[in-house]
């Protein structure tokens, strides 16, 4: 009876310690990578963008230009380092937006898009164009489950800062 409990018990430990070793030392198929970071531009149509910019300057105090206004925070994982959030309205026969018939698009700030983009593609996620590169960052479009465009923007803050005039860490 000892022996069978003794021979049960160093199956058990035996095992236990396999399982272990195996998922610790076993690569992992599709590596965690934070998608979405924040929202890098809110852009919506309207009659008139320029009057309404205006508006916007006069009542709440933006600091509009040709193209809205941005807004600068500081980086949640790092303080040190600036973010940036674009408020742009287009007219409202901007074919920006297209295919969607929204009045509204909303750009998501990503981490290494490359890689996002292979695994939207493997979800067959619908693509409107592909990946573009600026120098202030990458930029692709997406259709969501209800026809919204969205786009993905991975951010060169330091060079948009420049653009906007500013300095980043």
């Amino acid at each position: 009876m000892k022996k069978t409990l003794l021979i049960i018990s160093a199956l058990v430990v035996s095992f236990g310690l396999g399982y272990a070793f195996n998922s610790l030392t076993k690569p992992t198929d599709k590596p965690y990578i934070k998608k979405v970071t924040g929202i890098g531009g809110i852009f919506f149509k309207c009659k008139d963008p320029i009057k309404l910019k205006s508006w916007y300057q006069k009542h709440l105090g933006l600091k509009t230009d040709d193209y809205g206004t941005v807004f600068e925070w500081r980086q949640g994982a790092d303080t040190t380092k600036k973010g940036f959030t674009q408020w742009s309205p287009f007219k409202e026969t901007t074919k920006y937006f297209l295919p969607s018939k929204k009045e509204f698009m909303i750009n998501y700030r990503v981490e290494n898009l490359d890689w996002l983009v292979k695994q939207l593609k493997m979800d067959s996620v619908v693509f409107t164009d592909t990946i573009e590169t600026f120098e202030y960052g990458k930029f692709v479009h997406i259709l969501d489950l209800e026809g919204n465009k969205v786009e993905l923007w991975e951010p060169n803050d330091i060079e948009y800062a420049k653009i906007l005039g500013g300095v980043t860490k």
